[in-house]
């Protein structure tokens, strides 16, 4: 397989003449992230609502931003900004992208899901989430992110909403959630494809390894997906994954498919003990992983004619790791990579970036109002998680863990999913 290029330490990018946040006002918006919006009262206004997500204490719903930037008098207009106004988000977050680049450095893209628990079926996209981990059904939205991420920080930009045919094949929920032509429903695969693989192929960004955590996805279908766009990829996988050990490269192994749990667990004699000091200078870390070359089967898209693979399948090379607790029976963890040739520390360093990427989910995006649009329109929910995302990037360049929002109300009340669902 050909080698995969993998970027660990901070890497250069091209700096542009910008205006830099006043050390006096860390939460100063940067006028280029809203240069896209046509109008001076769309810019002043998005910097507006950045402000308050990021000053307003409580849920960060419309009413309370527009109170905290200018009183009641400005909740029409918040509204009609978030809901209703003509701007597109998708440049917006093309540049908190670039912004993102610059203020992380990543190492890495993390691909993940939150599921948005909600009490009733009229805000966009709100249907019946399964949550494997939990083994239980939950209502409400469910939304793919894509972050920049480094060992010490990292931050959102990009999002797709999951829309089910119970809401794309009804007319009348497509008409009041005013839901695009465009749109359909999509499988779990196509979302965690799609918000990596836009900032790849149309934002004009260095292509970084994918690192997708998110439960219930199947295995062949993404990792085609991303192999088709040339994307390295790391997925964590469940331990039911059928895959075969690749007998070019290990000898006198069964080559038929076998649960990739039971198929690690198996071969002990392949663990080994990995350590290393993360860039972040935050400390060391010391762990059990094992690494095992693998055949895994990936059969073609519906209608497709398998593009050369057997029967229309697929026989990719792919290396099936392990990582372990100290003294676990079983990984605590499972990941597939089809960078076979780079360090299995390298590797494994780059699986821990989704651990960065919950905490500061956790302690910054829940804070910034990721999960608080109360609205029931697909503009407004999309618009509402760009500025949010807009609002974490200021917050984690500046340092902040923990803004004045985490006095919630209602905090510790009902069930909140957490971010990878």
């Amino acid at each position: 397989m050909e080698a995969r290029s993998v970027q660990l330490s901070p890497v250069s990018t091209e700096e542009r003449p910008r205006k830099e946040p006043s050390p006096a006002d860390p939460w100063s918006v940067e006028p280029e992230l809203f240069s896209s919006l046509t109008r001076n009262d769309q810019r002043r206004m998005a910097e507006q609502y950045v402000r308050g997500l990021l000053e307003a204490e409580g849920r960060k719903t419309l009413r309370n931003v527009a109170e905290q930037i200018g009183g009641k008098a400005l909740q029409q207009s918040v509204h009609h900004f978030i809901t209703a106004s003509s701007w597109n988000w998708s440049p917006v977050r093309r540049a908190l992208a670039r912004r993102a680049e610059e203020a992380v450095r990543p190492q890495a893209w993390v691909v993940n899901s939150t599921v948005i628990p909600k009490a009733g079926v009229h805000s966009v996209g709100v249907d019946q989430q399964f949550l494997p981990h939990l083994g239980q059904t939950v209502n409400g939205q469910r939304a793919f992110s894509v972050w920049s991420a480094s060992e010490r920080i990292s931050v959102p930009f990009n999002w797709s909403l999951v829309l089910s045919r119970n809401w794309v094949e009804d007319p009348a929920r497509r008409s009041r959630a005013h839901i695009p032509d465009a749109s359909r429903a999509i499988s779990l695969e196509e979302h965690a494809g799609a918000v990596a693989l836009e900032a790849a192929d149309s934002w004009g960004l260095r292509r970084r390894p994918v690192v997708v955590d998110v439960e219930g996805l199947d295995a062949g279908a993404t990792v085609r997906r991303f192999a088709r766009a040339g994307l390295p990829l790391i997925m964590r996988i469940d331990g039911t994954t059928p895959l075969r050990v690749d007998g070019a490269l290990l000898q006198g192994y069964s080559d038929r498919e076998v649960p990739a749990q039971n198929l690690i667990g198996s071969m002990n004699r392949m663990r080994r003990q990995v350590e290393w000091s993360d860039t972040s200078g935050t400390g060391s870390y010391r762990g059990v992983v094992s690494a095992i070359p693998v055949i895994l089967s990936c059969p073609a898209p519906a209608g497709g004619t398998g593009g050369g693979g057997i029967g229309g399948v697929h026989h990719r090379p792919m290396l099936l790791m392990g990582d372990w607790g100290s003294s676990d029976r079983w990984p605590s963890r499972l990941w597939l990579t089809d960078s076979r040739r780079l360090p299995l520390v390298t590797l494994l360093r780059l699986t821990r970036l989704t651990d960065v990427v919950q905490r500061d989910f956790a302690e910054i995006s829940e804070h910034t109002g990721i999960r608080d649009f109360a609205g029931r329109s697909f503009r407004g929910w999309h618009r509402h998680v760009t500025l949010a995302s807009v609002a974490h990037l200021i917050a984690a360049r500046a340092g902040a863990r923990r803004l004045p929002a985490q006095r919630r109300r209602g905090a510790g009340t009902g069930a909140v999913a957490p971010l990878c669902a």
